[in-house]
């Protein structure tokens, strides 16, 4: 099983990266002058290492396998929320919720008490899947996970929930992830508005007024 995981999330990879490639070189195509070229350069380079499977530039540097991975990007924000703890809490822990607050998700099967596939939208209309388990969970308070071995997304993060005066409280969200075509397609992601920092906080603040303007439930 693990190694079928670990293909199919070779695969996904390959595609996306030969997807935003293709569509970076005809971007560079349309633009012309200096930010053509360096679109049109950089999506060929996506496309060639989606189509063979080698990394040139890893290779040139001497880096091959885990060395050649992308470092880890993260992501954090946070948001007051006019609503007790434990009742956001109470809403993020049902993980079927996240698709509601996170616009790019899908869907979120629970698979278990710990165990969920997610299915998330990626830059230019494809998808990418992974597993997650939930590794620290304190009602009221905190919600920990990481993602399990052959993710095509490696990621972990946490979500806390502090509660202030008044009854309120401050949601934090912490994200850490290895894009699936690696520091680069974080740069072309950002550069499609698709980037995780911009999409938390926007949610965020979406999921505030949704989730303030909601009656409690009893």
């Amino acid at each position: 099983m693990t190694n079928d995981n670990h293909t199919t999330s070779m695969d996904q990879s390959r595609m996306m990266s030969g997807a935003l490639g293709g569509a970076l070189v005809l971007m560079g195509l349309k633009k012309r002058g200096a930010l053509g070229l360096l679109m049109a350069g950089a999506g060929g380079y996506l496309a060639y290492k989606a189509a063979t499977g080698n990394d040139p530039v890893m290779a040139a540097a001497g880096l091959t396998g885990n060395s050649a991975a992308a470092k880890p990007i993260f992501v954090e924000h946070s948001i007051v929320i006019d609503r007790p703890a434990q009742q956001v809490y109470d809403f993020w822990r049902k993980l079927e919720n996240l698709p509601q607050i996170m616009s790019h998700l899908d869907s979120v099967t629970v698979l278990d008490d710990k165990r969920s596939r997610w299915v998330a939208k990626a830059p230019l209309g494809t998808h990418v899947e992974w597993e997650a388990e939930i590794v620290n969970d304190k009602p009221g308070e905190r919600i920990g996970w990481h993602s399990l071995p052959g993710a095509t997304v490696d990621n972990a993060g946490s979500v806390q929930f502090e509660s202030l005066p008044g009854g309120s409280t401050r949601v934090h969200v912490a994200l850490s992830y290895r894009p699936p075509a690696g520091a680069l397609g974080a740069a072309v992601a950002k550069l499609f508005g698709e980037e995780p920092s911009q999409q938390i906080a926007e949610d965020l603040q979406k999921f505030k007024g949704t989730f303030e303007g909601a009656t409690p439930q009893a």
